[in-house]
């Protein structure tokens, strides 16, 4: 799939500027599940509508077969099914992964699984799991991310909603989630992912806000797989058919403020996603670095240099993530936090995040497995590595700092584009001098390697030198 279609790439740069003021979220639907593992709605009621002498195949009123079969057997097989269904502790996607990574404060879902959660959990996310009134009403401690289940949860599937019954009382027994997804609607970009938008609880909240606000001053997105041959066994008359369709569908949705983006296949999904997290992270700088000593600087020229190019990264809008390596994290933390207290309207201490490694063994991890967690965590959430010095002192000597290395080719794995500035000597040297032998192995253009290439130290106009680091960066930064 081309990503850098004028679309495409539009709704990408649209979605990640209001991704990074807090003002997206994201609605997943059964589709991303599905993918996982688990059954959508037919899979789960197949065995059902069997029950009823009916073939799933057949049927496009799901609410009503599993309305059919509670009134003639009560609920507890229904339960029970969803319980079987959803209880197996599938793994989840990149799509899920792609999702826990991203900063959202909210996410709406009407799966019943705890894929997002569980996912969620495993980049130490704290989540706020919301799936009946009653929890809308409390608020979880230092919780980083609202989950609504507005359908309910696996552990309670009583309470799911599920029936044509559910549903017709949703908006006496779920008002308090109308209203909130309502708000949402209003006040965040949303995109829709895995959703076929036949829930007619989404269908009338949506309904409702376009009587209500006829203008429409927010525009949210979904992704939608386009009608290929295939789906029809070959049958070009049933394609021409359902495209028509789809484009009335399509136009349907703009009147609601939702603009389709079409795509080819649902593996699409995971490469639009990966995209936006890719360009979100662009504009954070992982700055790795240790020393002991500093080469062709005294220890007052390196201090002053880190923290006027921490500072500088701050002041252009950048974040800073960092380790608190030896010898170098201290001028970083100085420099950003000069930048946010000299204009603190304008700059804010959410820039800077420092990731002090862990000093002692935590339970049955040893102190060696910490740290490679530690570095997968961190390096995960920039999109540029920024490499300096990097040496430490052991019973031989000063020599380069291995930990730089590991975290350089970790960079390397998740895609980050390395600027190891090799003036400062030590690992970054060596990491230049690698690269140089073939800069496309990391992730760099012949244009940005020859950027770094072309740095050079001016000890009498420290500001020069930097301007120059802050120039590739914002390159890269886009």
């Amino acid at each position: 799939m081309d990503i850098k279609t004028p679309e495409i790439n539009g709704f990408i740069n649209d979605y990640v500027k209001d991704l990074r003021s807090g003002n997206a979220s994201i609605f997943v639907g059964a589709g991303i599940s599905r993918a996982a593992g688990y059954v959508d709605w037919k899979g789960l009621l197949s065995e059902i509508a069997e029950s009823l002498s009916l073939d799933i195949n057949k049927e496009y009123d799901l609410l009503s077969i599993a309305q059919y079969h509670v009134n003639a057997n009560g609920r507890a097989r229904i339960n029970k099914k969803i319980l079987d269904e959803f209880t197996e502790e599938n793994e989840e996607t990149e799509n899920h992964r792609i999702l826990a990574r991203l900063p959202f404060r909210t996410i709406w879902t009407t799966n019943y699984d705890n894929l997002i959660e569980d996912t969620c959990s495993r980049y130490n996310k704290i989540v706020d799991d919301k799936h009946s009134v009653k929890q809308l009403f409390q608020n979880k401690p230092k919780s980083d991310l609202i989950l609504y289940k507005m359908h309910g949860d696996i552990d309670f599937p009583g309470d799911a909603i599920l029936t044509k019954e559910d549903y017709e009382g949703y908006f006496s027994t779920h008002e308090a989630f109308i209203t909130t997804l309502s708000g949402e609607l209003i006040s965040k970009t949303f995109l829709f992912i895995g959703f076929s938008f036949t829930d007619p609880n989404i269908d009338h909240v949506l309904s409702r806000l376009n009587f209500k606000y006829k203008k429409k001053d927010r525009e949210h997105y979904c992704l939608l797989k386009k009608h290929s041959i295939h789906d029809f066994s070959g049958d070009q008359a049933e394609l021409d058919y359902n495209l028509r369709k789809q484009q009335l569908f399509i136009s349907e949705l703009k009147r609601f403020g939702i603009t389709a983006i079409l795509i080819e296949d649902y593996s699409d999904i995971t490469e639009i996603l990966a995209e936006i997290e890719k360009r979100y992270n662009s504009h954070s700088i992982f700055i790795s670095g240790s020393a002991i000593e500093y080469g062709e600087f005294t220890s007052l020229e390196a201090q002053s240099f880190i923290h006027l190019l921490s500072k500088e990264i701050i002041k252009k809008n950048l974040n800073v993530i960092n380790g608190f390596g030896l010898g170098v994290g201290s001028a970083i933390i100085n420099g950003a936090l000069d930048a946010v207290y000299s204009e603190n309207k304008k700059y804010s201490e959410n820039q800077l995040v420092l990731k002090p490694f862990p000093q002692f063994p935590s339970g049955e991890k040893d102190l060696k497995q910490l740290w490679e967690e530690y570095r997968h965590n961190m390096i995960s959430r920039a999109g540029i590595i920024l490499i300096l010095f990097g040496n430490k002192e052991t019973e031989n000597g000063i020599i380069n700092a291995n930990g730089v290395k590991i975290e350089f080719e970790i960079a390397i794995e998740k895609g980050l584009v390395p600027i190891p500035i090799f003036y400062t000597g030590y690992m970054s040297q060596e990491i230049f001098d690698e690269i140089s032998k073939n800069f496309n192995k990391y992730n760099l253009t012949e244009e940005l390697f020859n950027d770094i290439s072309n740095l050079k130290l001016d000890k009498g106009d420290l500001n020069k030198s930097i301007k120059e680091i802050i120039s590739i960066i914002q390159k890269i930064a886009k």
